[in-house]
């Protein structure tokens, strides 16, 4: 099986160092001893132009499992993320990562990316992973925009 996975990945990292969004930043993780892991990558989302997210370059950590793309990625944001849609671990609570309803394996590292980016400013108020950013969203629309931005300052670009 472990084949499969990396195949995989291995696949979709040739398009993405050609050609990905802007501003997004999707690398395997690079070993002490300078191997290439392929079951760990990391990754920057940019904040949207015109939203609060805006200016942010937000980390996030994608594990994959011997299981992909069976079994989706496990997708982390730093532990603490302020968005309703984030465990306080930083998990990342989106219906495509979860492999009991939207996931699917033709499902691609930069569909999951650009969806992660959608979901940071479209929160899903039906499905919550955190109580403060959920009640802030829902009952303070001004403490949650002067909360992301923030955050949002908090992670600058990397130069």
């Amino acid at each position: 099986m472990s084949g499969i996975a990396r195949g995989r990945l291995a696949e979709e990292r040739k398009p993405w160092r050609k050609n990905h969004p802007h501003g997004f930043v999707a690398k395997p993780e690079t070993l002490p001893d300078g191997t290439v892991n392929l079951m760990v990558w990391h990754c920057t989302i940019p904040g949207k132009t015109g939203t609060d997210w805006e200016g942010g370059y937000f980390p996030l950590t994608m594990h994959f499992s011997e299981d992909y793309p069976s079994k989706p990625p496990k997708c982390k944001f730093p532990q603490g993320f302020f968005h309703p849609n984030v465990y306080p671990s930083g998990t990342v609570c989106l219906s495509i990562l979860n492999e009991d309803s939207g996931w699917r394996p033709a499902i691609t590292v930069k569909q999951i990316l650009v969806g992660i980016q959608d979901l940071l400013d479209q929160p899903n108020p039906a499905d919550p992973a955190q109580t403060e950013g959920y009640h802030l969203f829902i009952q303070d629309a001004a403490e949650y925009k002067r909360r992301v931005r923030q955050q949002s300052k908090q992670y600058p670009p990397l130069v």
